[in-house]
C-alpha cells in the first residue's frame, strides 16, 4: 500500500467477505510502504475492530519488491495470497484459486488478465513485450507476469530466496519457483482498472529499475537451484484449507 487512502478501506472490508467465506481461518497483511496520506490510520482503525487485520509500516519508501519480502516474512498460514490495495481482481478468484489448486496439486497460482484493453495501449504493448523478453531468458513463456494475484504454499516462499526491490519481484518469484520445481499453474481473470487514487507501478522509473535489476539479478535467477523435497501425492482434502492474504 501507498498512498491508497480512496481505495484501502473498501478493499478491507471486500477481501475479508472473500476470507470469510473460503477460508477457515484468515490474517490480512497490509504492507504500508511509507505512505505520505492517511492510509495507515484507515488501516490503523480497521486493525482496532478487527483483529484478523495487521498492519506493517516501512519508514522510508522501498518499493514492491521490498514491501512483498515484507508481507511475506510476516505470513503465518499454509497458503499465502498476494494482490494489490487497488483490487484489480475481485477477491472472490481466492475461491477459484483454492479450487485449482487444489484439482491440479499446483504449489502456485497465478492470475492473468482476460483483457489488458482497459489499462490502455502502450501499458499493454509494455507488458506483453516485458512477457515476452522474461519467456525468451528463462525459457517458459508466461502470461501476465506482473499481474497482482498470486497463491503461494508456504513452502515454496520458505524454499526461495527473493533479492529484487522493484517490480521485478513478480518473474523472480515465478522463475524460482520454477527453477526448484515447485508447480505453477495460471488462471485467467477478469481484470478491473484502477477507479481511485493514482498508479505508482508504471513509470519510466519503475521500468527502467526492473531493467538494472533484471541484469544484476540473471544469473541468480538463470540458475536452476536444487530441487524442493516434495511430499507424497495425497488425495484431495474436503476441508477447506486455511488462506491467508497479503
Amino acid at each position: 500500500m501507498y498512498n491508497e487512502r480512496e481505495n484501502i478501506a473498501h478493499a478491507l472490508a471486500t477481501i475479508t467477505e472473500a476470507l470469510n467465506r473460503y477460508a477457515s481461518s484468515h490474517e490480512i497483511i497490509v504492507v504500508d510502504d511509507a505512505s505520505t496520506d492517511d492510509s495507515a490510520d484507515i488501516v490503523g482503525r480497521a486493525a482496532a475492530g478487527d483483529p484478523a487485520i495487521r498492519l506493517v509500516r516501512h519508514e522510508r519508501n522501498r518499493k514492491l519488491g521490498a514491501t512483498i519480502r515484507t508481507g511475506i516474512g510476516a505470513a503465518t498460514h499454509e497458503l499465502v495470497l498476494y494482490m494489490d490495495s487497488d483490487l484489480p481482481v475481485d477477491p472472490d478468484a481466492l475461491g477459484r484459486a483454492i479450487r485449482a489448486m487444489r484439482a491440479t496439486r499446483a504449489d502456485v497460482i497465478a492470475g492473468y488478465r482476460f483483457d489488458r484493453v482497459p489499462e490502455g495501449l502502450v501499458r499493454a504493448i509494455y507488458s506483453r513485450a516485458y512477457n515476452g523478453l522474461i519467456g525468451a531468458l528463462f525459457g517458459w513463456p508466461f502470461r501476465d507476469i506482473n499481474f497482482a494475484f498470486k497463491l503461494f504454499r508456504r513452502e515454496v516462499l520458505e524454499a526461495i530466496e527473493i533479492r529484487s526491490e522493484g517490480s521485478l519481484v513478480d518473474a523472480e518469484l515465478i522463475i524460482k519457483a520454477k527453477n526448484r520445481g515447485f508447480i505453477v499453474q495460471q488462471i485467467g481473470l477478469d481484470y478491473f482498472p484502477r477507479a481511485y487514487g493514482q498508479s505508482h507501478l508504471s513509470s519510466i522509473g519503475v521500468i527502467l529499475r526492473i531493467f538494472r535489476e533484471l541484469i544484476t539479478l540473471y544469473p541468480d535467477m538463470r540458475h536452476p537451484g536444487q530441487p524442493a523435497p516434495r511430499p507424497t501425492p495425497t488425495p484431495a482434502s474436503t476441508d477447506t484449507p486455511k488462506a491467508k492474504s497479503v
